[in-house]
């Protein structure tokens, strides 16, 4: 189009078209290249939709895990990592992601998580919910290898958080209800109050049958992820796993949601996740992971008395607060 543009220019200055015709070339070169424009748009559309459809493949082709469990769930909801190593690329024998844990989450308390970027805390909590089982070793729930339980009771019992909160398009009511399908309205009401959620859907245009878009755009980031504990709540499930939920919030938000947690912690075994250590500083149990394996572990108070990895992760958040 430059080209056509230029060498149009040329001939008029050089009287060997009119203004007019020079104009009317312009439109037609305009329209000829319009194709070419497209068949552009169609080549980039196409190569995404095949990169989308090669990942997807691979999902579907993916290995399933065997899942002969036939054991009910454990009436006890501690959990034992016992000398479990794991790697994600086995054949290319690649360093441990996780290499022999001993972990004891006891039932009823809140354990923490924290390590460097990489250190293993999010694969861990991965074996626990069986997206990949470990290359040594056994997990336990009440004392029953978590293999021996059904893949469905499993998640059924445990309810993971994420950071990312995955909202419908629809009501809010309605994506509550993703909670738990059977709960009746007051259930609802009663899961949003102990989330600490219920008075600002209450100030919404239309409450409880307000509608939202698609991953909740129009809410704050703390009103999403309360929201994401009210389900939890209406799940009901008797293990949770938090990763990261309070590592992209406001104060007063965080606040709020670690108030919903300690309402939802109470009598469930809870594994928190986090960046943030000052969100994890009352956990019954700390647990510092490095490069795969445990570091040290203990409450914060103990930690940070003694020269420790922790204590020095504490230090450093503590200096980037104060300078930042």
């Amino acid at each position: 189009m430059a080209l056509a543009v230029t060498g149009g220019t040329y001939v008029v200055l050089g009287d060997e078209l009119t203004i007019m015709e020079y104009v009317i070339f312009i439109i037609m070169s305009r329209e000829i290249f319009k194709p070419f424009f497209a068949a552009e748009s169609y080549y980039l559309t196409y190569i995404m939709a095949k990169n989308s459809y090669e990942r997807i493949q691979k999902i579907v082709n993916s290995p399933v895990l065997p899942d002969t469990g036939t054991t009910d769930f454990p009436k006890h909801y501690d959990i034992v990592f016992e000398n479990v190593s794991f790697t994600y690329d086995r054949e290319k024998q690649a360093k441990k992601t996780l290499a022999a844990i001993n972990i004891t989450v006891p039932e009823g308390m809140v354990t923490a998580l924290v390590g460097p970027s990489g250190s293993g805390k999010t694969t861990l909590t991965n074996l626990l919910i069986r997206f990949y089982d470990p290359d040594t070793g056994i997990i336990k729930i009440g004392g029953i290898n978590i293999k021996e339980i059904p893949y469905d009771t499993l998640l059924t019992h445990i309810t993971v958080m994420m950071q990312e909160v995955f909202l419908f398009s629809g009501t809010i009511y309605e994506n509550l209800l993703i909670g738990n399908q059977q709960a009746t309205a007051e259930e609802v009401i009663t899961a949003a109050q102990q989330a600490m959620i219920h008075d600002e859907i209450m100030a919404l245009p239309h409450g409880y049958n307000t509608a939202i878009s698609e991953r909740g755009i129009g809410l704050s980031g703390g009103q999403r992820q309360r929201l994401a504990i009210a389900r939890a709540f209406l799940k009901g499930a008797d293990i949770i796993i938090l990763d990261e939920a309070t590592s992209n919030v406001d104060p007063v938000n965080e606040y709020r949601i670690q108030q919903a947690i300690a309402n939802l912690a109470k009598n469930r075994t809870v594994i928190v996740i986090a960046h943030h250590l000052r969100t994890i500083k009352n956990a019954d149990q700390i647990v510092v992971l490095k490069d795969g394996q445990v570091a040290e572990a203990g409450t914060h108070k103990s930690l940070l008395g003694k020269d420790s990895l922790y204590a020095s992760l504490w230090n450093a958040q503590e200096a980037r607060k104060i300078a930042g």
